[in-house]
């Protein structure tokens, strides 16, 4: 039997797909352990993930300094583990996988970090699947292991309890459940990673005033102002379609609440990536410094479709680096006007509803 780390800091996007590596390592091994390090932001994606026997929860705040950081991996080292697998592969993860004692270490190729890693996984520019490269990449760290893939799709793990009170919540809203429900992804992780909120509210309007649905936003309270501005931008028509108050107030009443919609629409993120684990279909608007082939996982333009200014303005991006698109990430999404997307939206609307 084997002990096995997967690390994997960062956003909920990230933990989410880098659960791949548990589940296919349990699939194939199901008396191995596996423990899985993610920062205490991410937990509420993990909960009731079958295939995950431990763990570890990272608190950056705590571990910025990096006395704290080399004492909280000498008390991850402590769990004697034969196999650490690094999908991070950044400072914080470095140190960690660096003051560990396992005998197989394997993560990405990068130069001038190879002597970290026992393994090193060079990663594709290309995708060669639909899966898009977030997820072939991340696959590709179990070869050294000799793991077969059998699972690509991450998952979510909702209970029949959390259904019901989702359920319910949505008659004491009164939704029309004799029609579809479409979710609204209203921000971005990030301002630069968020369709200017002029935009969006035309997005929004044109699906109210288009079909007949029930219209939810994504949003925490802390965000209400971008919400309620793109609300009062749409016509009454769609105003009467957006159930408003109906948002989950953490990560976990998120999940639940998309689990009983049918689709989702919006800004490239964790809310997108956890849409998809949960078997919903998605339209997604990726920001201009966003490489679209990493992110835009099963897109088949039929269940998942994405666009991003590239497919419409590709000029714009010709021999620039991706630091350099940054610099005008705001200039390059004012460009992305909803009328260029606007009639294939329309296509994955009649597909899917």
């Amino acid at each position: 039997m084997k002990k096995i780390l997967v690390i994997q800091h960062k956003m909920i996007g990230d933990v989410l797909i880098s659960t791949l590596i548990c589940e296919n390592i349990k699939i194939n091994n199901p008396d191995y352990q596996v423990h899985y390090l993610v920062n205490d932001n991410t937990i509420p994606v993990l909960e009731n993930n079958p295939y995950i026997d431990r763990l570890i929860v990272f608190n950056y705040n705590e571990n910025k300094n990096i006395f704290n950081l080399l004492k909280f991996a000498k008390l991850v080292n402590q769990e004697k583990y034969d196999v650490v697998i690094d999908a991070y592969s950044k400072l914080q993860s470095w140190v960690i996988t660096y003051c560990n004692d396992a005998a197989q270490k394997i993560s990405f190729y990068k130069k001038g970090r190879t002597f970290l890693y026992t393994d090193n996984v060079i990663k594709k520019d290309v995708p060669a699947t639909n899966l898009g490269l977030a997820i072939e990449n991340r696959l590709a760290l179990l070869a050294p292991l000799g793991i077969e893939v059998v699972k690509s799709k991450p998952e979510l793990y909702v209970t029949e309890a959390e259904k019901k009170a989702t359920q319910s919540l949505f008659k004491k809203h009164k939704l029309n459940e004799a029609i579809p429900t479409i979710m609204i992804s209203l921000l971005g992780s990030e301002p630069s990673k968020t369709y200017p909120l002029n935009y969006m509210a035309e997005v929004v309007n044109y699906v109210g005033t288009h079909y007949n649905v029930n219209i939810l936003f994504n949003y925490f309270p802390k965000q209400l102002a971008d919400a309620k501005f793109v609300y009062n931008s749409c016509s009454k028509e769609t105003q009467n379609k957006i159930f408003f108050d109906l948002y989950g107030n953490n990560l976990r009443e998120y999940i639940t609440i998309m689990d009983q919609c049918d689709l989702i629409i919006g800004n490239d993120g964790g809310a997108i990536n956890m849409a998809k684990a949960l078997n919903k279909k998605s339209f997604i608007i990726f920001a201009p410094k966003v490489q679209k082939k990493d992110w835009a996982t099963f897109e088949d333009d039929i269940n998942h479709a994405a666009v991003h200014l590239n497919d419409y303005m590709p000029n714009l991006f010709l021999n620039k680096k991706n630091k350099e698109v940054a610099k005008q990430n705001t200039a390059y999404y004012n460009l992305l006007k909803p009328e260029l997307f606007l009639n294939k939206l329309k296509t994955f609307l009649d597909l899917n509803i």
